[in-house]
Protein backbone atom coordinates (compact mmCIF):
# COMPACT_ATOMS: atom_id res chain seq x y z
CA UNK A 1 0.00 0.00 0.00
CA UNK A 2 1.13 3.81 -0.83
CA UNK A 3 1.92 6.10 1.79
CA UNK A 4 0.62 9.68 1.21
CA UNK A 5 2.90 12.06 0.88
CA UNK A 6 2.75 14.33 4.61
CA UNK A 7 0.65 17.56 4.68
CA UNK A 8 2.26 20.94 5.25
CA UNK A 9 1.12 20.39 9.00
CA UNK A 10 2.59 17.28 9.18
CA UNK A 11 5.93 18.34 8.12
CA UNK A 12 5.75 21.46 10.21
CA UNK A 13 4.94 20.00 13.15
CA UNK A 14 7.75 17.05 12.02
CA UNK A 15 10.22 19.37 11.61
CA UNK A 16 9.97 21.66 14.94
CA UNK A 17 10.21 18.39 16.96
CA UNK A 18 13.55 17.89 15.09
CA UNK A 19 14.30 20.96 15.97
CA UNK A 20 13.22 20.89 20.05
CA UNK A 21 15.47 17.61 20.13
CA UNK A 22 18.67 19.62 18.86
CA UNK A 23 17.73 22.03 21.58
CA UNK A 24 17.23 19.82 24.06
CA UNK A 25 20.59 18.02 23.50
CA UNK A 26 22.71 20.95 23.09
CA UNK A 27 20.47 21.47 27.04
CA UNK A 28 21.70 18.08 28.33
CA UNK A 29 25.17 18.20 27.08
CA UNK A 30 27.60 16.47 29.31
CA UNK A 31 24.84 16.17 31.99
CA UNK A 32 23.17 12.82 30.81
CA UNK A 33 24.27 9.41 30.89
CA UNK A 34 25.86 7.26 27.38
CA UNK A 35 22.63 5.01 27.87
CA UNK A 36 20.09 8.09 27.68
CA UNK A 37 22.19 9.64 25.03
CA UNK A 38 21.71 6.63 22.61
CA UNK A 39 18.36 5.61 23.48
CA UNK A 40 16.96 9.47 23.05
CA UNK A 41 19.08 9.65 19.73
CA UNK A 42 18.01 6.16 18.61
CA UNK A 43 14.03 7.07 19.45
CA UNK A 44 14.51 10.88 17.15
CA UNK A 45 16.17 8.77 14.31
CA UNK A 46 13.15 6.19 14.10
CA UNK A 47 10.94 9.23 14.74
CA UNK A 48 12.38 10.58 11.38
CA UNK A 49 11.55 8.15 9.39
CA UNK A 50 7.98 7.24 10.38
CA UNK A 51 7.03 10.89 10.38
CA UNK A 52 3.63 11.30 11.42
CA UNK A 53 0.88 8.75 10.43
CA UNK A 54 -1.89 9.45 8.09
CA UNK A 55 -5.39 7.58 7.66
CA UNK A 56 -3.82 5.51 4.70
CA UNK A 57 -1.78 3.85 7.46
CA UNK A 58 -4.17 0.63 8.74
CA UNK A 59 -3.32 1.59 12.18
CA UNK A 60 -4.83 4.88 11.95
CA UNK A 61 -7.75 4.74 9.56
CA UNK A 62 -10.30 5.71 11.73
CA UNK A 63 -8.39 8.40 13.68
CA UNK A 64 -7.18 11.25 11.88
CA UNK A 65 -4.89 13.67 13.24
CA UNK A 66 -5.52 17.21 11.36
CA UNK A 67 -6.51 18.52 14.78
CA UNK A 68 -3.27 17.92 16.52
CA UNK A 69 -1.06 19.10 13.69
CA UNK A 70 -2.90 22.58 14.04
CA UNK A 71 -2.22 22.79 17.98
CA UNK A 72 1.25 24.93 18.94
CA UNK A 73 2.38 22.50 21.36
CA UNK A 74 5.98 22.86 22.86
CA UNK A 75 8.37 20.51 25.18
CA UNK A 76 8.14 20.59 28.46
CA UNK A 77 10.69 21.44 31.36
CA UNK A 78 10.91 20.34 34.89
CA UNK A 79 8.74 22.24 37.18
CA UNK A 80 9.85 23.26 40.75
CA UNK A 81 8.32 21.90 43.73
CA UNK A 82 6.09 25.17 44.22
CA UNK A 83 4.28 24.54 41.09
CA UNK A 84 2.66 21.52 42.50
CA UNK A 85 -1.01 21.88 43.19
CA UNK A 86 -3.74 18.87 42.66
CA UNK A 87 -6.80 19.83 40.88
CA UNK A 88 -9.87 19.69 42.80
CA UNK A 89 -10.95 17.14 41.12
CA UNK A 90 -8.02 15.07 41.55
CA UNK A 91 -8.64 11.56 41.79
CA UNK A 92 -7.42 11.02 45.45
CA UNK A 93 -6.62 7.96 47.43
CA UNK A 94 -5.15 8.47 51.27
CA UNK A 95 -4.36 4.67 51.36
CA UNK A 96 -1.93 4.67 48.96
CA UNK A 97 1.81 5.35 48.15
CA UNK A 98 1.45 8.43 46.42
CA UNK A 99 3.86 10.02 43.87
CA UNK A 100 3.24 13.18 41.19
CA UNK A 101 4.62 13.92 37.99
CA UNK A 102 4.19 17.29 36.40
CA UNK A 103 4.18 17.00 32.92
CA UNK A 104 6.16 13.92 33.02
CA UNK A 105 8.27 14.90 35.63
CA UNK A 106 8.80 13.38 39.34
CA UNK A 107 7.67 16.11 42.01
CA UNK A 108 10.91 15.85 44.60
CA UNK A 109 8.68 16.37 47.32
CA UNK A 110 6.23 13.49 46.50
CA UNK A 111 8.97 10.54 46.54
CA UNK A 112 7.86 8.23 49.14
CA UNK A 113 10.25 8.37 51.91
CA UNK A 114 9.51 5.05 53.35
CA UNK A 115 8.44 2.11 51.43
CA UNK A 116 8.08 -1.63 52.30
CA UNK A 117 10.93 -3.72 52.16
CA UNK A 118 12.03 -4.85 48.94
CA UNK A 119 10.16 -1.93 46.86
CA UNK A 120 12.04 0.72 45.25
CA UNK A 121 10.22 4.16 43.59
CA UNK A 122 12.58 6.26 41.89
CA UNK A 123 13.02 9.30 39.61
CA UNK A 124 15.18 8.01 36.53
CA UNK A 125 17.88 9.85 37.02
CA UNK A 126 18.12 7.98 40.18
CA UNK A 127 17.78 5.00 39.09
CA UNK A 128 20.44 5.34 36.56
CA UNK A 129 23.07 6.47 39.87
CA UNK A 130 21.40 3.61 41.72
CA UNK A 131 20.52 0.33 39.56
CA UNK A 132 22.44 1.10 36.33
CA UNK A 133 22.61 -1.95 35.10
CA UNK A 134 18.74 -2.77 36.09
CA UNK A 135 17.63 0.29 34.22
CA UNK A 136 19.57 -0.74 31.29
CA UNK A 137 18.64 -3.97 30.72
CA UNK A 138 15.00 -3.37 30.62
CA UNK A 139 14.47 0.62 29.55
CA UNK A 140 13.43 0.33 25.88
CA UNK A 141 13.90 -2.98 25.69
CA UNK A 142 10.12 -3.51 25.78
CA UNK A 143 8.63 -1.10 24.08
CA UNK A 144 8.52 -1.17 20.05
CA UNK A 145 9.64 2.36 18.51
CA UNK A 146 10.25 0.49 15.44
CA UNK A 147 6.62 0.69 14.33
CA UNK A 148 5.28 3.10 16.77
CA UNK A 149 5.81 6.99 16.03
CA UNK A 150 4.71 8.14 19.24
CA UNK A 151 7.02 5.54 20.93
CA UNK A 152 9.87 6.70 18.97
CA UNK A 153 8.82 10.13 19.89
CA UNK A 154 8.60 10.00 23.88
CA UNK A 155 12.34 7.73 23.47
CA UNK A 156 13.43 10.77 21.82
CA UNK A 157 12.44 13.05 24.68
CA UNK A 158 12.79 10.96 27.58
CA UNK A 159 14.42 12.63 30.64
CA UNK A 160 12.95 11.81 33.59
CA UNK A 161 10.43 8.83 34.54
CA UNK A 162 8.98 6.88 37.16
CA UNK A 163 11.18 3.69 38.06
CA UNK A 164 9.52 1.02 40.45
CA UNK A 165 11.31 -2.10 41.27
CA UNK A 166 9.94 -4.98 43.16
CA UNK A 167 12.92 -7.64 44.54
CA UNK A 168 12.12 -11.03 45.02
CA UNK A 169 9.06 -11.65 47.19
CA UNK A 170 8.42 -8.46 47.68
CA UNK A 171 4.25 -7.68 48.25
CA UNK A 172 3.46 -4.41 48.43
CA UNK A 173 0.07 -4.33 50.34
CA UNK A 174 -0.58 -0.34 49.83
CA UNK A 175 -2.04 0.68 46.13
CA UNK A 176 1.00 2.37 44.39
CA UNK A 177 -0.88 5.44 43.08
CA UNK A 178 1.33 7.51 40.11
CA UNK A 179 -0.60 11.07 39.65
CA UNK A 180 0.23 12.70 36.49
CA UNK A 181 -0.25 16.56 36.18
CA UNK A 182 -0.86 17.89 32.93
CA UNK A 183 -0.33 21.78 33.47
CA UNK A 184 -3.20 22.86 30.69
CA UNK A 185 -1.26 25.37 29.28
CA UNK A 186 -0.60 24.24 25.76
CA UNK A 187 2.46 22.21 26.60
CA UNK A 188 3.76 18.86 25.20
CA UNK A 189 5.12 16.01 28.05
CA UNK A 190 6.79 12.65 28.14
CA UNK A 191 5.52 10.49 30.92
CA UNK A 192 7.41 7.25 31.48
CA UNK A 193 7.26 4.49 33.65
CA UNK A 194 9.32 1.59 34.51
CA UNK A 195 8.17 -1.50 36.29
CA UNK A 196 10.58 -4.34 36.95
CA UNK A 197 8.95 -7.06 38.94
CA UNK A 198 10.72 -9.51 40.20
CA UNK A 199 10.31 -13.46 41.09
CA UNK A 200 6.57 -13.92 43.14
CA UNK A 201 6.76 -10.02 43.94
CA UNK A 202 3.34 -8.80 44.26
CA UNK A 203 1.57 -4.84 43.68
CA UNK A 204 -1.00 -2.97 42.83
CA UNK A 205 -0.42 0.24 40.52
CA UNK A 206 -3.16 3.07 40.17
CA UNK A 207 -1.63 5.78 36.70
CA UNK A 208 -3.92 8.50 36.89
CA UNK A 209 -4.12 11.25 34.34
CA UNK A 210 -5.15 14.86 34.99
CA UNK A 211 -5.67 18.18 34.13
CA UNK A 212 -4.57 21.89 35.98
CA UNK A 213 -5.88 23.79 33.24
CA UNK A 214 -7.81 24.49 30.31
CA UNK A 215 -5.75 24.73 27.50
CA UNK A 216 -4.92 21.96 25.00
CA UNK A 217 -2.09 19.70 26.15
CA UNK A 218 -0.25 17.15 24.00
CA UNK A 219 0.78 14.03 26.41
CA UNK A 220 3.27 11.41 24.92
CA UNK A 221 3.30 8.33 27.31
CA UNK A 222 5.13 5.27 27.35
CA UNK A 223 5.12 2.77 29.82
CA UNK A 224 7.02 -0.87 30.07
CA UNK A 225 6.23 -3.91 32.68
CA UNK A 226 8.84 -6.59 32.91
CA UNK A 227 7.08 -9.09 35.66
CA UNK A 228 9.34 -11.98 36.24
CA UNK A 229 8.20 -15.89 37.53
CA UNK A 230 4.88 -15.90 39.54
CA UNK A 231 4.88 -12.35 39.65
CA UNK A 232 1.89 -10.46 39.79
CA UNK A 233 0.86 -6.85 38.78
CA UNK A 234 -2.61 -5.27 38.45
CA UNK A 235 -2.52 -2.23 37.19
CA UNK A 236 -5.35 0.74 36.45
CA UNK A 237 -5.00 3.39 34.12
CA UNK A 238 -7.47 6.55 34.44
CA UNK A 239 -7.35 9.08 32.24
CA UNK A 240 -9.47 11.80 33.43
CA UNK A 241 -8.07 14.88 31.06
CA UNK A 242 -9.63 18.26 29.91
CA UNK A 243 -11.49 17.67 26.93
CA UNK A 244 -9.50 19.90 24.51
CA UNK A 245 -6.12 17.90 25.47
CA UNK A 246 -4.16 15.10 23.71
CA UNK A 247 -3.46 12.18 24.75
CA UNK A 248 -1.22 8.98 23.20
CA UNK A 249 -0.37 6.26 25.68
CA UNK A 250 1.60 3.06 24.49
CA UNK A 251 2.48 0.08 26.96
CA UNK A 252 4.01 -2.75 27.07
CA UNK A 253 4.07 -5.64 29.37
CA UNK A 254 6.72 -8.70 28.93
CA UNK A 255 5.27 -11.71 30.81
CA UNK A 256 7.48 -14.65 32.27
CA UNK A 257 6.09 -18.01 33.62
CA UNK A 258 3.38 -17.98 36.19
CA UNK A 259 2.99 -13.93 36.06
CA UNK A 260 -0.81 -12.68 36.44
CA UNK A 261 -1.22 -9.42 34.61
CA UNK A 262 -4.05 -7.71 35.23
CA UNK A 263 -4.87 -4.08 33.50
CA UNK A 264 -8.19 -1.81 33.55
CA UNK A 265 -8.12 1.67 32.13
CA UNK A 266 -10.68 4.13 32.15
CA UNK A 267 -10.58 6.80 29.75
CA UNK A 268 -12.80 9.57 30.67
CA UNK A 269 -12.03 12.38 29.15
CA UNK A 270 -9.40 14.03 26.23
CA UNK A 271 -10.42 15.63 22.88
CA UNK A 272 -8.16 13.03 21.07
CA UNK A 273 -7.21 10.09 22.61
CA UNK A 274 -5.58 6.71 21.89
CA UNK A 275 -4.30 3.80 24.18
CA UNK A 276 -2.02 1.25 22.53
CA UNK A 277 -1.64 -1.60 24.58
CA UNK A 278 0.64 -4.47 24.09
CA UNK A 279 0.63 -7.96 26.25
CA UNK A 280 3.79 -10.82 25.43
CA UNK A 281 3.01 -13.93 26.75
CA UNK A 282 6.52 -15.60 26.06
CA UNK A 283 6.43 -18.67 28.87
CA UNK A 284 4.07 -20.96 30.09
CA UNK A 285 1.41 -21.01 32.81
CA UNK A 286 0.58 -17.33 32.04
CA UNK A 287 -2.75 -14.96 32.81
CA UNK A 288 -3.78 -12.01 31.35
CA UNK A 289 -6.34 -10.13 31.69
CA UNK A 290 -7.11 -6.51 29.34
CA UNK A 291 -10.12 -4.91 30.42
CA UNK A 292 -11.42 -1.02 29.56
CA UNK A 293 -14.29 1.07 29.89
CA UNK A 294 -14.14 4.75 27.99
CA UNK A 295 -16.87 7.54 27.22
CA UNK A 296 -17.74 9.71 24.79
CA UNK A 297 -19.00 13.13 24.24
CA UNK A 298 -18.95 15.99 22.22
CA UNK A 299 -17.26 15.81 19.07
CA UNK A 300 -14.32 13.62 21.17
CA UNK A 301 -12.60 10.34 19.82
CA UNK A 302 -11.70 7.81 22.01
CA UNK A 303 -9.01 5.04 19.92
CA UNK A 304 -8.27 1.74 21.92
CA UNK A 305 -5.62 -0.70 20.20
CA UNK A 306 -4.72 -4.06 21.75
CA UNK A 307 -2.49 -6.28 21.18
CA UNK A 308 -2.41 -10.08 23.33
CA UNK A 309 0.52 -12.18 21.63
CA UNK A 310 0.52 -15.78 23.06
CA UNK A 311 4.12 -17.34 22.21
CA UNK A 312 3.90 -20.34 24.68
CA UNK A 313 1.16 -22.92 25.71
CA UNK A 314 -0.95 -23.42 28.65
CA UNK A 315 -1.60 -19.62 28.61
CA UNK A 316 -5.08 -17.49 29.07
CA UNK A 317 -6.08 -13.90 28.41
CA UNK A 318 -9.36 -12.41 28.77
CA UNK A 319 -10.64 -9.06 27.26
CA UNK A 320 -13.76 -6.89 28.13
CA UNK A 321 -13.57 -2.94 26.10
CA UNK A 322 -16.76 -1.57 26.79
CA UNK A 323 -17.55 2.21 25.25
CA UNK A 324 -20.53 4.71 25.86
CA UNK A 325 -20.38 6.93 23.10
CA UNK A 326 -23.37 10.06 22.97
CA UNK A 327 -23.62 13.45 21.14
CA UNK A 328 -21.36 13.35 17.90
CA UNK A 329 -18.74 10.73 19.70
CA UNK A 330 -16.49 8.36 18.20
CA UNK A 331 -15.23 5.13 19.58
CA UNK A 332 -12.44 3.05 18.01
CA UNK A 333 -11.72 -0.63 19.17
CA UNK A 334 -8.92 -2.89 17.59
CA UNK A 335 -8.31 -5.78 19.44
CA UNK A 336 -5.69 -8.41 18.53
CA UNK A 337 -4.69 -11.63 19.63
CA UNK A 338 -1.90 -13.84 18.28
CA UNK A 339 -2.02 -17.59 19.12
CA UNK A 340 1.51 -18.58 17.94
CA UNK A 341 2.57 -22.05 16.51
CA UNK A 342 3.88 -23.29 19.64
CA UNK A 343 1.60 -21.92 22.16
CA UNK A 344 -1.33 -24.82 22.24
CA UNK A 345 -3.90 -24.92 25.08
CA UNK A 346 -4.08 -21.35 24.80
CA UNK A 347 -7.29 -20.27 26.45
CA UNK A 348 -8.53 -16.79 24.86
CA UNK A 349 -11.96 -14.92 24.92
CA UNK A 350 -11.85 -10.91 23.79
CA UNK A 351 -15.16 -9.08 24.34
CA UNK A 352 -15.97 -5.64 22.82
CA UNK A 353 -18.67 -4.08 23.62
CA UNK A 354 -20.43 -0.77 22.76
CA UNK A 355 -23.51 1.24 23.86
CA UNK A 356 -24.60 4.46 21.41
CA UNK A 357 -26.43 7.09 23.27
CA UNK A 358 -27.22 9.25 20.20
CA UNK A 359 -28.26 8.82 16.17
CA UNK A 360 -24.88 10.67 15.88
CA UNK A 361 -22.36 8.07 17.80
CA UNK A 362 -20.42 6.42 15.86
CA UNK A 363 -18.02 3.22 16.51
CA UNK A 364 -15.21 1.33 14.62
CA UNK A 365 -15.13 -1.88 16.05
CA UNK A 366 -12.35 -4.73 14.54
CA UNK A 367 -11.56 -7.59 17.07
CA UNK A 368 -9.43 -10.08 15.27
CA UNK A 369 -7.82 -13.56 15.90
CA UNK A 370 -4.62 -14.89 14.02
CA UNK A 371 -4.55 -18.52 15.10
CA UNK A 372 -1.50 -20.60 14.06
CA UNK A 373 -1.85 -23.36 16.72
CA UNK A 374 -4.07 -26.20 16.53
CA UNK A 375 -4.90 -27.11 19.95
CA UNK A 376 -6.90 -23.85 21.46
CA UNK A 377 -10.00 -21.91 23.03
CA UNK A 378 -10.24 -19.12 21.32
CA UNK A 379 -13.62 -16.78 21.02
CA UNK A 380 -13.78 -13.14 20.41
CA UNK A 381 -17.01 -11.36 19.18
CA UNK A 382 -18.41 -6.96 19.19
CA UNK A 383 -22.08 -6.04 20.02
CA UNK A 384 -23.23 -2.04 19.34
CA UNK A 385 -26.47 -1.13 20.81
CA UNK A 386 -28.38 1.46 22.42
CA UNK A 387 -30.49 1.75 25.60
CA UNK A 388 -33.39 -0.67 25.76
CA UNK A 389 -36.78 1.36 25.67
CA UNK A 390 -38.77 -1.21 27.43
CA UNK A 391 -36.38 -0.49 30.23
CA UNK A 392 -36.66 2.90 30.27
CA UNK A 393 -40.04 3.12 30.19
CA UNK A 394 -40.26 0.78 33.13
CA UNK A 395 -37.69 2.61 35.18
CA UNK A 396 -39.82 5.89 34.25
CA UNK A 397 -43.40 4.41 34.91
CA UNK A 398 -41.78 4.21 38.55
CA UNK A 399 -41.14 7.69 39.13
CA UNK A 400 -37.67 8.00 37.14
CA UNK A 401 -36.81 11.58 35.46
CA UNK A 402 -35.68 10.24 31.78
CA UNK A 403 -32.25 11.36 32.91
CA UNK A 404 -32.12 9.41 36.22
CA UNK A 405 -33.03 6.30 34.13
CA UNK A 406 -30.71 6.62 31.15
CA UNK A 407 -28.14 7.40 34.04
CA UNK A 408 -28.84 3.57 35.75
CA UNK A 409 -28.72 1.88 32.54
CA UNK A 410 -25.53 3.53 31.73
CA UNK A 411 -24.23 2.68 34.74
CA UNK A 412 -25.45 -1.25 34.80
CA UNK A 413 -23.40 -1.66 31.65
CA UNK A 414 -20.77 0.13 32.73
CA UNK A 415 -20.40 -1.69 36.02
CA UNK A 416 -19.35 -5.02 34.50
CA UNK A 417 -15.51 -2.99 34.25
CA UNK A 418 -16.23 -1.05 37.26
CA UNK A 419 -16.91 -3.87 39.39
CA UNK A 420 -13.61 -6.05 38.33
CA UNK A 421 -11.87 -3.19 40.38
CA UNK A 422 -10.63 -4.66 43.00
CA UNK A 423 -8.84 -1.33 45.16
CA UNK A 424 -12.35 -0.63 46.93
CA UNK A 425 -11.22 3.05 46.93
CA UNK A 426 -11.13 3.67 42.91
CA UNK A 427 -14.02 1.36 42.52
CA UNK A 428 -16.17 3.86 44.59
CA UNK A 429 -15.03 7.02 43.06
CA UNK A 430 -15.49 5.61 39.65
CA UNK A 431 -18.89 4.19 40.99
CA UNK A 432 -19.44 7.59 41.78
CA UNK A 433 -18.47 9.10 38.06
CA UNK A 434 -21.26 6.89 36.40
CA UNK A 435 -24.34 7.18 39.08
CA UNK A 436 -25.77 10.10 38.40
CA UNK A 437 -28.43 10.59 40.95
Amino acid sequence: MKTMSPTVEQSSKKAGLLKAFEVLERQLAGSDTPFLRRLRSAGIARFDQLGFPGTRDEEWRFTPLASLYQQPFSPTVPHQAHDLSAPQHALKLPEAISVVCIDGFMAPSTTPAKLPTGCTILNLQQAMKARPELVESTLGRLVNFENNTFAALNTAFLQDGVVIHLARNCVVEQPIHLTFLESGQGRMSFPRILVIAEQHSQATIIESHQSLGEQADFTVAVSEYALADEARLDHYRVTDINKRSFHFATQHARLARGSNFRSHAFTLGGSLVRNDLFAYLGAENIECTLNGLYTVDGSRLIDNHTTIDHAMPHCSSHEVYKGIIEDKGKGVFNGKIFVRQDAQKTDAKQTNQTLLLSPDATIDTKPQLEIFADDVKCTHGATVGQLDAEMLFYLRSRGLSKTQAQSMLTYAFANDIIGRVECAPLRDILEKRFLVT
